[in-house]
């Protein structure tokens, strides 16, 4: 029986229910384990959620810059997507922590802003919107270059290149390291652009291929898995984070073909869930799961109030923001 190809417009045509997904396995990564639970490189994984929602924005801003190449229209739609949100929950979760009597003002308005004390202390609160606004800045220089000259793909080399230098260049680590979690996610969002052509044309592999994707899958999935169980904290995380590129890519290829097999009530769910990735990701753990986690109810028991609570949660804030701000 031949085996079907591998479509990758199914990328696009599943991108919701992959961007759900993508959620929660970060809910799943956020939830507290013990280091000795059998259950924890397992569990560390779910940080590749961080990898496919960077990779498939790569994917859905090369399908915008190609329908209409305008900068400006480009930065305005990201920035009423994103800074909305972001300013509420950055409120409300710096604005009660702060020490009004004796605090530093212009610190919180910066971080409330731009979230600066990420990149100037890598405080990983909200690490991820003040990294994807960075990476929406550099987006578009790097489509248009591409849009005219494909060999300028290329260029996603130089950030795997620079991922070694922060690593093992000292004067160079010494400035910038703080923010390895930055750098070494800055390659899968370029890979994802560089592959937005190969989905926007419905490109093909043959159905034979997916053997060699199953074998990619497994072989990073379970070197991720060892290095996680059995060497955690014992290496330097960019390495780990270059094998999420095959991880990530395989992952979802993997995944669309489960998509295509599960019933519609579960992919629904799960593009409704992807439909709230940004005011879920900004609400569950810093507006939820803190005050749940006290309570010590176990692992499963967490994430799943955790995803119950913060469902509703984000759906509120987006909707609520949708009155104020046309998106």
């Amino acid at each position: 029986m031949k085996i079907k190809d591998i479509e990758l417009a199914n990328v696009s045509r599943f991108r919701g229910e992959l961007m759900g997904a993508a959620m929660l396995f970060i809910i799943l990564f956020h939830v507290p384990l013990a280091r000795s639970d059998e259950f924890f490189g397992l569990r560390r994984c779910g940080n590749v959620g961080v990898d496919m929602f960077l990779f498939l924005s790569g994917i859905g801003l090369w399908f915008s810059w190609v329908k209409n190449p305008d900068v400006w229209k480009f930065y305005k739609r990201r920035l009423l997507r994103i800074y909305p949100a972001w300013l509420v929950m950055a409120s409300l979760y710096y604005m009660p922590r702060f020490d009004w009597a004796q605090g530093d003002y212009i610190d919180l308005i910066g971080d409330i802003a731009i979230n600066w004390d990420f990149w100037l202390h890598d405080e990983l609160t909200f690490w991820y919107i003040p990294a994807i606004m960075m990476l929406y800045l550099w987006a578009p220089p790097y489509m248009e270059l591409v849009r005219r000259n494909g060999m300028f793909r290329w260029l996603v080399a130089l950030p795997l290149m620079w991922c070694i230098l922060v690593q093992y260049v000292t004067p160079i680590h010494q400035a910038v390291g703080h923010i390895e979690i930055f750098w070494s996610r800055v390659p899968i969002f370029f890979i994802g652009i560089n592959c937005g052509e190969l989905v926007r044309r419905e490109a093909k592999i043959d159905g034979t291929g997916i053997w060699m994707v199953l074998i990619l899958f497994l072989a990073t999935f379970s070197s991720c898995f060892y290095l996680e169980q059995v060497t955690h904290g014992r290496f330097p995380l960019f390495v780990e984070r270059m094998i999420y590129i095959p991880f990530t890519i395989t992952l979802i290829l993997m995944l669309n073909r489960v998509f295509r097999r599960t019933p519609k009530w579960f992919n629904r769910f799960c593009a409704f869930f992807g439909a709230l990735s940004l005011e879920a990701y900004l609400i569950h753990d810093h507006f939820v799961m803190t005050y749940i986690t006290p309570y010590h109810i176990g692992y499963w028991p967490t994430a799943l109030l955790t995803i119950v609570i913060t469902i509703p949660l984000a759906w509120m804030l987006q909707k609520a923001l949708k009155l104020v701000v046309r998106v």
